[in-house]
């Protein structure tokens, strides 16, 4: 199964989508990703209206999240281009829930403070349920998968020391175009995953060749961290990002950034520089 939301008359609606149909929620429905799966399970959504999936202007699957956790240096490769040494054990970080946007919205760059801007393609996971704190969380309390673009500013990022701010700017989480549940996505390892600017591939690599993989990331991150449901996890980006080429790659305002996962979809973003 596969939820998104869609603008509808000028605001958000819930979308579902399974082998057979596309599906509105009605206009009194929860703007709740996870209680559309709920309404699915239950076959409350089997009365929902049917629409054309071709008429969909999607927006970002989920409103907010209590919490955005990412991590870096999550696949060798990456870690290797980066001149970094490989963690022994996750690097995670934050992003602010004001990052989010949607999977066709412009990436909008704060010019005045930011000049190298890159991209980053990272599959990413929707807690379902309350889990972690004291007993960890595993790959049952995953809801769903997405994709995500980590925009990084670079500059601000390795200028702060610190990563949060430089990834947190808004729009700087492009994220969607649909939720897709386990039991669709099957095993989180072995998917492809990539970014393409203006139609060249510059990032192209597989979910198996995560260092830390989504069960070993649930159970390091909610060891005394208790995870909400809505909560968001970035798993990491592949090598060939913009910062590490040679010469970087930096996005430019005008570009067009593809990120995608097999089995998802695609986000599709122009950059524009303010």
């Amino acid at each position: 199964m596969r939820i998104a939301r869609a603008v509808i008359d000028g605001s958000p609606r819930i979308v579902v989508k399974d082998a057979t149909s596309v599906r509105l929620a009605p206009a009194d429905h929860a703007d709740d990703a996870l209680a559309a799966i709920a309404a699915v399970a239950s076959g409350a959504a089997d009365s929902w209206e049917e629409l054309d999936e071709a008429s969909l202007d999607l927006t970002a699957p989920v409103a907010s999240a209590g919490k955005i956790i990412a991590v870096g240096l999550n696949y060798a490769d990456h870690t290797s281009e980066t001149g970094f040494t490989q963690p022994e054990k996750p690097l995670t970080f934050a992003k602010y829930p004001t990052s989010l946007t949607g999977p066709k919205d412009d990436i909008v760059v704060p010019g005045h403070l930011a000049q190298q801007v890159d991209y980053e393609a990272e599959l990413t996971l929707l807690i379902g349920r309350r889990c972690g704190g004291t007993t960890p969380a595993t790959i049952d309390d995953v809801a769903a998968y997405t994709v995500a673009n980590d925009v990084s500013a670079r500059d601000v990022q390795f200028g702060d020391v610190q990563w949060t701010r430089g990834k947190s700017f808004d729009t700087f989480t492009p994220l969607g175009p649909w939720l897709v549940t386990p039991d669709e996505f099957g095993d989180p390892s072995g998917h492809r995953i990539y970014t393409q600017v203006n139609g060249q591939t510059l990032q192209d690599d597989s979910t198996s060749e995560l260092i830390f993989d989504v069960p070993a990331l649930l159970a390091f991150i909610s060891d005394g961290v208790t995870l909400e449901p809505g909560d968001l996890i970035l798993t990491g980006t592949p090598a060939g990002a913009g910062a590490f080429r040679t010469p970087p790659r930096y996005l430019q305002d005008g570009d067009e950034v593809v990120c995608g996962v097999e089995g998802i979809g695609e986000l599709r973003n122009r950059v524009t520089v303010r």
